[in-house]
């Protein structure tokens, strides 16, 4: 029995926990709102927003009902557009501004454009236009031009002043008290004997979706002990169930890497984003895999749910074939903690810069050690200087508060971790050209002289995406470019 609530009507349903919550509303109910598109999380147009009771208010998130389990519903408020619509049959402000900019043409995209508008409208995120226009980063419209998009979201902005409750009904403010009694089974105990276990849908939905809905399985999306954003001390741990939204919101995360939300925003779409687990992404085990890459550069390791762990590099034996038996799931992902001395990049290049896969994706992790170079001399010491000697001068310089140009610091790599995406059958990380690295000093003469241990190293194929010539040019100028990026190498 699966219950929930949609829109305002309270559910409980015996309906499969497999069957995906489009053709719930659509079928079951008969909410014709919600449009069958693509059926892989592409195109947006089954879009709903997802409330999920935290810390005793309402959440709220867009995500792609056509890869969402109906048991990832349980305890949770499922809303379609029929859902947000006003009772006296007037328009949210959202639809106003669509109508009034000609945002739709034949209307079938609409729908979703305007529930991740109206759920942006409704969470946390300040109201500037271009947030607005990238919480829509899911939706394709393919008749009528993004522009006449973009002005709606931007007049939807500077209407919000006017307060919440004029973008959705007024029964909103009593589900939070209706999910607290709803009873689901999250957190219950994981039976080890059952090999299939699903957790956002993302991937398996797309891989089998006439197989899925029938299938028996344990669903972890929603586990409150698989995903926890935990800082250890000397590491960090990532619930296995978290998303990669879930990371983008993570204070944790954040202090750790500055450019998080520039890296992240290469990942698939904000409805992807808020299902896709990092738990699921190492699993499938794809070779373009972006956060598969993201932690495999940082060196990280991963839990199973029993208790053994493992670095992620020796998970990947071959093309989908894994270091794991049936029935184990993992249950986090650890890597150290980041110190002072320790740089982070993320490269992804794709047919387009959103929403989708990548051709190659690569990350890199370094600790270094700067020194002045040979051109940078320090100014001296006047009787005016609260410095004692030149080497605490040169201490004070090279804090985080300022010192000398990046291009006038000799950096040497005292530690790293590389890996690529799209030149291998499995994920890989480049042991070879890590090693290799380790010890140099930062230069020209050394990035080419890497590059030539990594094109060793890699063994791409031609296909769709690109050929093995390409991949591997990319993955050269990808590999310059996150020196570029740290160092300001060019």
């Amino acid at each position: 029995m699966t219950q929930f609530i949609l829109n305002d009507q309270d559910i409980s349903t015996d309906a499969p926990p497999g069957m995906t919550v489009l053709d719930f509303v659509r079928y079951q109910k008969d909410l014709k709102g919600t449009k069958i598109g693509c059926r892989e999380g592409d195109c947006g147009a089954c879009t709903l927003l997802v409330g999920e009771l935290i810390n005793g208010s309402v959440s709220y998130r867009s995500m792609t009902s056509c890869l969402m389990p109906l048991a990832n519903a349980a305890g949770k408020h499922i809303v379609t557009i029929e859902g947000i619509n006003p009772a006296d049959g007037s328009l949210t402000p959202v639809q106003q501004a669509m109508v009034d900019n000609n945002g739709s043409q034949c209307g079938f995209c609409t729908v979703g454009f305007v529930m991740s508008l109206t759920g942006f409208c409704i969470d946390d995120t300040a109201k500037m236009p271009q947030l607005a226009v990238s919480a829509m980063d899911g939706n394709i419209c393919r008749c009528t031009g993004y522009k006449s998009i973009e002005r709606a979201a931007e007049e939807v902005c500077g209407r919000w002043n006017e307060g919440r409750d004029k973008f959705v009904p007024g029964y909103f403010s009593e589900i939070g008290g209706r999910l607290l009694r709803i009873k689901t089974d999250e957190g219950k105990s994981l039976p080890p004997e059952n090999p299939v276990f699903v957790s956002g849908g993302t991937d398996i939905y797309v891989q089998k979706p006439d197989e899925m809905p029938g299938t028996s399985a344990d669903y972890l999306f929603y586990s409150d002990e698989l995903r926890e954003i935990r800082d250890l001390g000397k590491t960090i741990e990532v619930g296995a169930s978290a998303t990669v939204t879930d990371l983008l919101l993570s204070p944790v995360m954040q202090s750790a890497f500055p450019k998080l939300y520039e890296h992240l925003k290469l990942v698939s779409s904000t409805p992807i984003r808020n299902m896709a687990t990092i738990g699921g992404n190492l699993i499938n085990a794809s070779p373009i895999g972006d956060m598969t890459i993201w932690f495999l550069a940082l060196d990280a390791e991963v839990v199973f749910g029993h208790g053994r762990h493992m670095p992620l590099r020796n998970l990947y034996l071959d093309y989908k074939k894994l270091a794991k038996t049936e029935s184990e799931y993992i249950k986090a992902i650890r890597f150290p903690k980041p110190a002072a001395d320790f740089r982070f990049n993320f490269e992804k290049v794709c047919k387009r810069t959103y929403l989708d896969i990548a051709t190659v994706n690569t990350a890199i992790s370094l600790i270094v050690e700067g020194t002045p170079g040979k051109d940078w001399t320090p100014p001296a010491l006047t009787s005016g200087d609260q410095f004692s000697t030149h080497e605490a001068w040169l201490a004070a310089a090279f804090n985080e508060k300022g010192g000398p140009p990046t291009q006038q610091i000799e950096f040497t790599i005292k530690d790293c971790h590389l890996a690529a995406g799209g030149v291998a059958p499995t994920p890989l990380y480049l042991r070879e050209t890590s090693i290799f690295l380790c010890g140099r000093t930062i230069n020209k003469e050394t990035i080419e002289e890497a590059n030539v241990v990594m094109q060793a190293e890699i063994s791409p194929i031609s296909d769709v995406r690109g050929s093995e010539q390409y991949k591997r040019l990319l993955l050269r100028q990808l590999f310059r470019a996150h020196f570029f990026e740290l160092f300001g190498l060019d």
